[in-house]
């Protein structure tokens, strides 16, 4: 049989594992600059956590995980009636009560819910972990992904929902990638279904609006004039997503289309505060306006954001929002919250074809100690094990081969160093130290190499 992975996910080896630490590793410094805690959640979570919080498109992208012992031949009627049930669309315990995790945002919602009385509130956590969903595999969307999420639970003042705007910015900032960060409000969303007298069936205007840069601007209306809507709701309609010009102008605008609603008052306002606020703080805000923006799952209420690389065509690289009852799924009502996302797996794809990471990333090991026969070796081992003290990173090439191989082997692991101890180093307490970027090479005091070698850890830290 041919060795394969399922198709939608990934293997990462070393040089893209060091990339893709550099992302996580960039994202969790900010995280931790701004006060977050750290948190992870198991893979699985009960069925019931996870269905009807991401809405009826999101519920069929759930991975569910059979139960245990299904091949019991006391259990086959119950068995064959539960698939058949699984493959009408239900749900039956009998067959699944576990899924894996679709996001972080639901986990994190179960567990204030789970530790509420425990938790000191405003609670703020991060988390960076795998999520999957059973998506139809393509550039930038898999089947298995990380997020590196970021939540408060516990407030409901706008300076939190800034802070991601400030956290954004930071991060994309420190990666070299000119993103885009937009921002809606949900109430504003809510405000136009009212206006156009859908009501109830305010989230089907929303996936479609949330659709609006896949299927453009005619598709949006002809699927909205579907929902029933008059002439003069899908005038407004069109009016609300042709809304343009700066920040302040797109405000005045809407507030004019949609002012008189009660809902979009309200969310204009909050957008407002939270505009000031990251305005005056920064000499050109990174935060443009954009009512187009919906983020199709359920459970926002609030400020929504979305981050897109300008220069790559990509979908979103990051989002979140304010949910300010999730936790009330879970039996604790009241608890606001307010999150963000980053998407690993799309910021890696966007810095590899931008070219952004680092050089220093490739190198892994520094020294390699070249092996020049079994007593030579064993003098060498003793001062591999000193250089590692010094947080040197180094390894000694275990079999006996030819120096051309052993060199061949280090300058395709991209390795910076060779050292050379013969028996004549032995005698003498040297080393040969061979510069394998520069091909060149020096006889030094053992103590000397040390010291070199310590100064090149410095100057690569630095």
């Amino acid at each position: 049989m041919k060795p394969s992975i399922p198709q939608g996910n990934r293997d990462f080896g070393a040089d893209k594992l060091r990339q893709r630490k550099y992302i996580t590793n960039t994202i969790e410094a900010v995280f931790l600059l701004y006060g977050f805690e750290p948190l992870e959640t198991p893979a699985m979570e009960n069925l019931e956590t996870l269905t009807g919080k991401y809405g009826a498109e999101g519920d069929k992208l759930i991975f569910k995980i059979l139960n245990n012992g299904l091949n019991n031949p006391a259990k086959e009627q119950v068995t064959r009636e539960g698939i058949e049930n699984i493959l009408k669309g239900k749900s039956d315990k009998n067959i699944t009560e576990r899924a894996l995790r679709y996001d972080l945002t639901i986990p994190f919602a179960r567990y204030v819910a789970m530790n509420y009385g425990q938790l000191t509130m405003p609670y703020k956590r991060y988390q960076i972990q795998p999520v999957w969903r059973a998506d139809r595999p393509q550039r930038g969307r898999y089947r298995e992904f990380y997020q590196c999420d970021a939540d408060v639970a516990g407030t409901y003042s706008y300076f939190s929902d800034a802070e991601f705007a400030c956290i954004y910015s930071e991060v994309f900032s420190r990666l070299k990638i000119p993103v885009a960060i937009k921002i809606n409000n949900r109430k504003i969303l809510y405000a136009l279904a009212e206006t156009c007298g859908l009501g109830e069936a305010m989230q089907s205007l929303v996936i479609i609006i949330d659709k609006l840069d896949k299927i453009g601007l005619k598709k949006v209306v002809e699927e909205s004039a579907a929902l029933g809507l008059s002439e003069k709701s899908i005038e407004i309609l069109q009016q609300y997503l042709m809304i343009s010009g700066s920040n302040a102008e797109k405000l005045a605008a809407v507030k004019k289309l949609l002012g008189n609603n009660a809902s979009g008052m309200k969310g204009i306002e909050e957008l407002n505060e939270i505009l000031s606020l990251i305005e005056e703080n920064f000499k050109e805000s990174p935060v443009v306006v954009d009512f187009n923006l919906a983020r199709g799952l359920n459970y926002y209420t609030g400020t929504i954001y979305e981050v897109q690389a300008k220069d790559v065509v990509m979908g979103s690289i990051g989002g979140g929002g304010r949910y300010d009852d999730l936790t009330g799924l879970f039996g604790i009502p009241g608890v606001p919250g307010v999150g963000i996302s980053f998407g690993l797996d799309r910021i890696y794809d966007v810095m590899e074809e931008l070219n952004l990471f680092p050089e220093t990333l490739q190198q892994g090991t520094t020294i390699l100690f070249l092996n020049m026969g079994e007593k030579e070796s064993r003098y060498a081992f003793g001062i591999m094990q000193q250089c590692r003290q010094l947080g040197i990173s180094c390894e000694l090439y275990f079999e006996k081969a030819k120096l051309d191989k052993q060199i061949k082997y280090a300058l395709k692991r991209k390795i910076h160093f060779g050292v050379i101890i013969g028996s004549e180093e032995m005698e003498s307490k040297e080393a040969v130290l061979k510069d394998l970027n520069k091909n060149s090479q020096e006889k030094i005091a053992i103590s000397r190499l040390y010291e070199i070698l310590t100064n090149h850890k410095i100057s690569r830290e630095v």
